[in-house]
């Protein structure tokens, strides 16, 4: 009886043992791989440089334990694997999957909106803020022929090659990727249709987006984007110089308010007052509605001439001859004058 005792103290000392040893473990396992640990969802960016321990700071906050996210990423050596990329972290998720989310990669896409800029610093800066790229490395490929040639366009032409959407992308795309994906997005756009009238107007894809960022450089009032377009085709086709402010505005990256007489007479191909034609390269990214209210100009009542509509309503005035157009001028310089003063 006595041998039986000791017999089952020493059973019951080493199930103690045992369940000291495994228990924990047991506990652990399931806390780290069975059991959600996520109780809010964030969008969780990882950068480079971006430690395991930082991470896990940053994710404090939507998790139910803290340990248990900390232990998973030691067990999955995150330290070692984790990659930059911008992660879904949603609720039901548990500490091991989110280890194993940031070692392989698994990364979530994120929208990508190009937006119809002036200015290759602006496009650059507002692409960079959506993604992990720079904005310098941007803004250098935007001036990069031999980049840019890659894709059909040059630093000259390379705003036509944007078309203003919003995009699919993942969060870390090289610059060449964000470009790659915005040839993608101009072929499409370019379909049989659209080449077709193109070609019946006589223009290039080309001649289309630099008529089309000047078109917008004149207004936002979309019920005009056709008079607009239909009075530079016009113009076009007499041979007339098409005497567009935007194109001289550009010149002074739209910094100036007012474009002065003596600015008209700058020497530049961009310069609509003194060269005939259309300028070498689009002055902005124009919107799909410019590039298709070129592709359908309204031409029919052969207006030749505009101006400021003297209400201030954003809207223009047409004119079929030089007089009428003169007379519309006067109407606005006159209300102009009477609203801001000389």
């Amino acid at each position: 009886m006595k041998t039986t005792g000791i017999v089952t103290r020493l059973a019951c000392a080493l199930l103690a043992i045992v369940l000291a040893v495994i228990l924990p473990k047991a506990v652990n396992y399931l806390s780290d791989n069975k059991l959600p640990n996520v109780r809010m969802g964030v969008d969780l960016y990882v950068y480079p440089g971006d430690t395991p321990q930082s991470v896990c700071e940053r994710l404090d906050t939507v998790v139910h334990r803290t340990r248990s996210l900390r232990r998973a990423f030691r067990d999955h050596r995150v330290e070692e694997y984790m990659k930059p990329g911008h992660y879904e972290i949603r609720n039901g998720q548990t500490s091991a999957y989110i280890a194993r989310m940031l070692n392989n990669g698994w990364q979530t896409p994120v929208q990508l909106t190009i937006p119809a800029a002036r200015l290759k610093g602006t496009l650059a800066a507002r692409i960079a803020s959506q993604m992990m790229v720079d904005s310098a490395d941007v803004a250098d490929a935007l001036c990069d022929d031999s980049l840019l040639g890659r894709y059909g366009f040059n630093s000259t032409t390379a705003f036509a090659m944007f078309i203003p959407d919003t995009y699919e992308m993942y969060w870390t795309a090289s610059v060449d990727e964000i470009l790659m994906r915005q040839k993608k997005a101009y072929d499409a756009f370019w379909n049989k249709e659209r080449i077709a009238k193109a070609r019946k107007l006589g223009f290039s894809k080309m001649d289309v987006s630099i008529l089309a960022s000047i078109v917008k450089g004149e207004s936002n009032r979309q019920e005009d984007f056709a008079k607009l377009a239909g009075v530079y085709v016009n113009r076009l086709r007499k041979g007339m110089k098409l005497q567009s402010c935007p194109t001289v505005a550009f010149l002074f990256d739209y910094k100036k308010t007012r474009i002065l007489n003596a600015d008209l007479r700058i020497k530049s191909p961009y310069n609509t007052y003194i060269n005939t034609g259309l300028p070498p390269g689009p002055i902005s990214v124009p919107d799909k509605a410019y590039l298709d209210a070129v592709l359908n100009p309204d031409t029919a009542d052969g207006y030749l001439f505009f101006c400021a509509d003297p209400s201030f309503n954003g809207l223009h005035r047409f004119a079929r001859t030089f007089a009428e157009h003169s007379r519309n001028g006067r109407e606005y310089q006159k209300a102009y004058e009477a609203r801001f003063g000389r």
